[in-house]
C-alpha cells in the first residue's frame, strides 16, 4: 500500500435525521480503512449505536443531533419544520464550537461532514457531503432564500461532495444539478452503497420492507406496512430501523420481522427479495438502485425532497412510487407489472475521489 496514505486521521459526522446519512458513511469509513486511515466518528443515539455495530473498534465521539420532529399531518410538515429553524441555526453554532475544542485536544488532518453544517474548521481540511444542493419546498422565493442560506453554509468547507452521477440520467435530478453550484470545489462522486451486487442470488421473499424516518412517521409507515402484509398471502421480510430496541412480533405468518440488520444482513435481504418497499430517503435510492433492485418508494408525507426524488426516479422508470395516504394492496400490485428500467450505475466512481483527497492531505 502506498505510504503516503498512511496514518491519515480523519473524523467524520453524520446528520441523525434518520439512519441513511449514517449508512452512506459506512461506505466511505471501509474504503478510508482499507487505505489506512484513522477514523472516529462523531455522533449520538441510533446514528451512534448503527456506527458503533459496524465498526466496534473505531473511536467514538458523543456529538448531540439535531433531533428534529416530523408532524402526523402532511400540511403542517413545512410550519412544523420552520419553527424549529431557530434550534437547527442553536444546533449547528453548538457543533462548530464542539468541533473547535475537540480539535484542540485531538490532532486530525481532515474532517468530513455529512449535512452537518457547522462541522468546519480553518484549522484543518473540511468536506461537506450533500446531494441536496437544491433545497425544494412548495413554495419558490423561499426555495431560492434556502439555497442562499445553503451555500452561505457550505462555501465554509475545503470542497462539496455529491453522491451521484453527472449527466442527465442521474439519480436526484435538480437537487444535485442546480443550476448554479457553491463557490468551493463541487465533485460528483458517484453512488455510495455498502453492497456489491451478486449474480444468481436465490429469491426468497416478494417483499422486503424498510421502515425508516422519523417519528412520528416512522411508525406510521410501519403500520401501514404490517396492515398490508395481514391483507396479502405474499411473503414479507420487515425491517424496522430500530437497532438496539426490542423485536416485535406482528403474529402475522407471512411476516419475517428485525429491528435492524447490519450490512451484511441488510444486503443479504435485499437480494433474496423480488422487490423493496421503503421510504425514498436518498441513502436507500443509492443501494436498493446499486443492487438493480425494483422498488416501491413512499416518500414521506410533506418532505419535498423526497416528493421530488420519487417523482423524478418514477419518469426514469427506475422506481415505482406512491404516496402514504393511498391504497398499499392496490398499488404493491402495479408495481409487480410496472415496467422496471432498471439503470446500471459504476458504484465505485467514490474511491479515486478519496485516494486524491487522503493523498492531497
Amino acid at each position: 500500500m502506498n505510504t503516503e496514505l498512511k496514518n491519515k486521521k480523519i473524523l467524520i459526522a453524520p446528520l441523525d435525521w434518520g439512519l441513511g446519512h449514517a449508512t452512506r458513511c459506512i461506505t466511505i469509513i471501509h474504503y478510508l480503512e482499507k487505505i489506512n486511515c484513522d477514523i472516529a466518528v462523531a455522533a449520538s443515539g441510533k446514528i451512534k449505536t448503527l456506527l458503533q455495530n459496524e465498526f466496534p473498534h473505531l473511536s467514538f465521539f458523543d456529538l448531540p443531533g439535531y433531533q428534529i420532529t416530523y408532524s402526523k399531518s402532511k400540511r403542517s410538515l413545512p410550519l412544523k419544520i420552520l419553527i424549529q429553524i431557530p434550534k437547527i441555526l442553536k444546533i449547528i453554532r453548538f457543533e462548530n464550537r464542539w468541533l473547535k475544542k475537540t480539535l484542540q485536544e485531538n490532532k486530525f488532518d481532515a474532517i468530513i461532514s455529512d449535512n452537518r453544517y457547522g462541522f468546519f474548521s480553518s484549522e484543518c481540511t473540511s468536506v461537506f457531503i450533500t446531494h441536496q444542493l437544491k433545497i425544494r419546498t412548495s413554495i419558490k422565493a423561499l426555495d431560492k432564500r434556502l439555497q442562499r442560506i445553503n451555500y452561505r453554509y457550505i462555501n465554509q468547507f475545503n470542497e462539496c461532495w455529491v453522491p451521484d452521477i453527472e449527466g442527465n440520467l442521474n439519480i436526484a435530478g435538480e437537487l444535485s444539478h442546480p443550476e448554479s453550484l457553491p463557490r468551493i470545489p463541487v465533485k460528483y462522486i458517484g453512488p455510495l452503497s455498502r453492497f456489491k451486487k451478486e449474480a444468481n442470488a436465490k429469491t426468497t421473499f416478494k417483499w422486503l420492507a424498510i421502515i425508516s424516518g422519523p417519528e412520528p412517521q416512522r411508525s406510521l409507515f410501519e403500520q401501514k406496512i404490517f396492515e398490508a402484509a395481514s391483507k396479502t398471502n405474499d411473503n414479507f421480510l420487515i425491517v424496522r430501523g430500530l437497532p438496539g430496541e426490542e423485536e416485535k412480533d406482528p403474529g402475522l405468518a407471512n411476516c419475517k420481522v428485525f429491528n435492524h440488520l447490519n450490512t451484511t444482513g441488510m444486503q443479504a435481504s435485499i437480494q433474496s427479495s423480488e422487490f423493496v418497499i421503503s421510504r425514498c430517503g436518498y441513502t436507500t435510492v443509492m443501494e436498493v438502485l446499486s443492487l438493480q433492485k425494483k422498488s416501491v418508494l413512499i416518500p414521506t408525507p410533506g418532505q419535498t425532497e423526497q416528493e421530488y426524488l420519487a417523482a423524478h426516479l418514477l419518469k426514469q422508470n427506475w422506481s415505482y412510487t406512491f404516496n402514504q395516504d393511498e391504497d398499499f394492496i392496490f398499488h404493491l400490485n402495479q408495481a409487480k407489472t410496472f415496467n422496471y428500467k432498471l439503470p446500471d450505475i459504476n458504484s465505485q466512481l467514490y474511491e479515486t475521489v478519496l485516494k486524491n483527497f487522503v493523498q492531497s492531505l
